[in-house]
């Protein structure tokens, strides 16, 4: 995936950076040289909703998450993770707890599954050194890891209910886990509740727009030939394209460029591309074929060999 020699080439992701540590960064200070400066440009402002941060407080302080003594059977016998919000969220709760002086060694106890969707959400639940075990991070996405969470939730209770599990989610979301995993079509002793708990919002950073042009124009001015941009949801399209110059503002349809650009626009995935081809006409130059880190550096290198 090399580039010509010289500067190394922005990759300018429209993503909040994740902590405590991020894939595409890791990958792109490191693949092929390195060749490449990834610069996290957020689109989306996430709000915590502080009512349902209280929530999950009081369940944990509560011994809800604990198996009792008469049944066997805790509030919630586990958690779902599938944001890494979510995961953020989580983590300022028990970190609150603990600076109060309370251990949560008992109040999140080894008999509680935590199950995540990808490797991200997985790490940043284990920089709370919990007891808890941590499952699901191969899945890869939400289909998958409903199919699991079936499978192992249910090996933990059997012959008896089980006790419903919380899947702590933002104001956007699919619904393919909690469909799964309370369908109809299962037996009654097989599906599991899931109460979906909103903790926090999101919206369109309101300084999205003026924070990348001034990145893309300084990149440009500093002499970089070349840029990528990596699109990883509808959210700030039509900013974005505005900011580039790619749009006609009197129609809302993708200007017709002539000359080849030297900033180039790949989406994670079909989806997002969808999205920039039925709202505006404009066809990005590359379509990750796996909305991971890999794949994105996969689209770039056969982007580059196609152009050589």
């Amino acid at each position: 995936m090399a580039e010509p020699a010289g500067e190394k080439t922005p990759i300018l992701l429209l993503k909040t950076k994740s902590v405590p540590t991020d894939t595409y960064e890791e990958l792109f200070l490191t693949c092929d040289n390195p060749e490449y400066a990834p610069v996290f440009v957020p689109v989306l402002e996430h709000r915590f909703k502080r009512d349902a941060l209280k929530t999950v407080r009081q369940h944990i302080l509560n011994r809800g998450l604990v198996p009792t003594l008469q049944n066997g059977l805790a509030t919630y016998g586990a958690l779902i993770f599938t944001s890494q919000r979510a995961v953020e969220a989580f983590n300022e709760v028990v970190e609150d707890i603990r600076k109060e002086g309370t251990s949560v060694d008992d109040l999140l106890p080894e008999s509680l599954p935590l199950y995540v969707v990808g490797p991200a959400t997985a790490r940043g639940l284990r920089a709370l050194n919990l007891r808890c075990p941590i499952l699901g991070e191969e899945t890869g996405n939400g289909e998958a890891l409903a199919d699991f969470i079936l499978e192992h939730y249910n090996s933990l209770y059997p012959g008896v209910p089980n006790p419903p599990i919380m899947f702590m989610v933002g104001d956007k979301r699919r619904d393919i886990i909690p469909r799964t995993l309370q369908s109809e079509q299962l037996p009654s002793d097989r599906s599991a509740r899931v109460d979906e708990l909103v903790i926090y919002e999101t919206g369109e950073m309101h300084s999205f727009k003026s924070n990348f042009t001034n990145i893309w124009q300084a990149n440009a001015v500093s002499g970089r030939k070349r840029q990528w941009v990596v699109v990883f949801s509808p959210t700030g399209c039509q900013a974005m394209l505005e900011s580039l110059g790619l749009l006609d503002i009197e129609t809302g349809r993708a200007r017709k460029i002539a000359s080849r650009r030297d900033i180039l626009i790949l989406t994670i995935g079909p989806t997002t591309r969808d999205y920039l081809m039925t709202e505006f006409d404009f066809v990005p130059d590359v379509v990750a074929e796996r909305p991971s880190p890999d794949g994105i550096a996969e689209g770039i290198r056969a982007f580059l060999k196609q152009q050589s």
